[in-house]
């Protein structure tokens, strides 16, 4: 059988290869704006990978089995995205700063060979300690927040924010291993 992974995440990747050691990388043209948010943040994860697996799936020209995800950070309901420039990483991390907030992922898996397709999300609470300025400004100059949502990387340099996690921590970092493995083998029953 055939892997495919729908993502260029290099986090994933990484992550992937604790399950499965030889898949592809295809990395999905999907417009995630066609994607509306209806207030289901669930829902809305799973969309997003949906659509990425979807428009691996119709570009393929061979059957394979395809892992889709997206990961989201969401405080107070609100998401909290990539940032657009070094100010709103700021912004960002300043609202993260002494709360709790929630990083939902949603995966869907489809395997070409017997039409079945899997899908699920789960969310992982992440409690971020007080965060000086001076932290915040020192911490974007690594660089780090500007590719990650919500301006943070638990398997980087922002690890040292994060006061307390319950729930999966790979989630966190962008694939939720567990959840993953138990998908796979019901896609291949």
């Amino acid at each position: 059988m055939k892997y495919v992974l729908a993502s260029s995440s290099a986090r994933r990747q990484e992550l992937l290869h604790r399950i499965i050691s030889d898949f592809k990388i295809e990395v999905s043209n999907f417009d995630e704006s066609t994607v509306l948010f209806n207030g289901n943040i669930e829902e809305y994860v799973i969309n997003l990978a949906k659509g990425k697996a979807i428009s691996i799936k119709n570009s393929l020209k061979e059957e394979a089995i395809i892992i889709a995800g997206d990961t989201v950070v969401v405080l107070e309901n609100e998401i909290l995205g990539k940032p657009k420039n070094e100010e709103d990483a700021y912004r960002m991390l300043k609202e993260l700063s002494g709360k709790t907030h929630r990083v939902y992922s949603g995966i869907v898996i489809i395997n070409m060979y017997n039409n079945k397709m899997e899908e699920a999300s789960l969310y992982t609470e992440v409690k971020i300690g007080t965060l000086t300025d001076q932290e915040i400004l020192n911490y974007i100059k690594t660089g780090e927040p500007l590719d990650k949502a919500g301006s943070y990387g638990i398997q980087g340099y922002g690890g040292v924010f994060v006061e307390e996690i319950k729930g999966c921590y790979y989630n966190v970092v962008g694939l939720p291993l567990n959840l993953l493995n138990k998908m796979l083998n019901k896609v291949k029953e």
